[in-house]
């Protein structure tokens, strides 16, 4: 009987990635977004600031990515049989995920450095309201591009969260939603 060593779940990796981002996490909370620093987070989590910038970048992309990586690119996102309750759920779980003080912390943090490049946000969220209107598509509907969704539905949701006062909040989806429907009628 050949016996291989089974392999953990998740693996070394993704306990350094859990290590990282809640080591991130701590540090926004005690000493806030704008003096925490690679080196900081490496030496909190026990990893080297190496491993850190190879795997995210720079802090930027550690950042935005510990902000919303528990919005999986790969999870199913929900099908209501409409673009218009696609759109809708899609946005409530993005502006709720969002509104959490601490992701809503990083994900300040992380616009207000700079980069030459879209975020892995924007890209994840282009990606997705893709799907979502190809599946509207295949329904025969006639849904607005993805960029459209995008610049009406996502962006003031992010916009409100980052430049918003503490007591502000996001636009309500639903309302987001009906708007862009206006506009560009499916």
């Amino acid at each position: 009987m050949n016996s291989s060593p089974s392999k953990r779940p998740g693996g070394r990796s993704a306990q350094v990635q859990l290590q990282v981002r809640q080591a991130l996490e701590e540090l926004v909370t005690e000493l806030g977004r704008e003096r925490v620093t690679v080196p900081l987070v490496a030496e909190r989590a026990g990893v080297s600031a190496s491993s850190i910038y190879r795997r995210w970048g720079d802090l930027s992309g550690l950042l935005a990515d510990t902000a919303l990586q528990r919005l999986d690119p790969d999870r199913p996102l929900r099908d209501t049989g409409s673009l218009a309750g696609d759109l809708q759920a899609w946005a409530e779980e993005f502006s709720a995920h969002l509104c959490q003080p601490c992701h809503r912390s990083l994900l300040k943090a992380a616009a207000a450095l700079d980069t030459e490049e879209d975020s892995d946000c924007l890209m994840r969220r282009r990606q997705e309201a893709g799907t979502l209107v190809d599946r509207a598509r295949q329904r025969g509907e006639s849904p607005p591009s993805a960029d459209q969704v995008i610049d009406h539905l996502i962006a003031p949701i992010v916009f409100r969260l980052i430049f918003g006062g503490p007591g502000s909040s996001p636009p309500p989806p639903a309302r987001l939603v009906a708007e862009l429907l206006r506009v560009h009628p499916a």
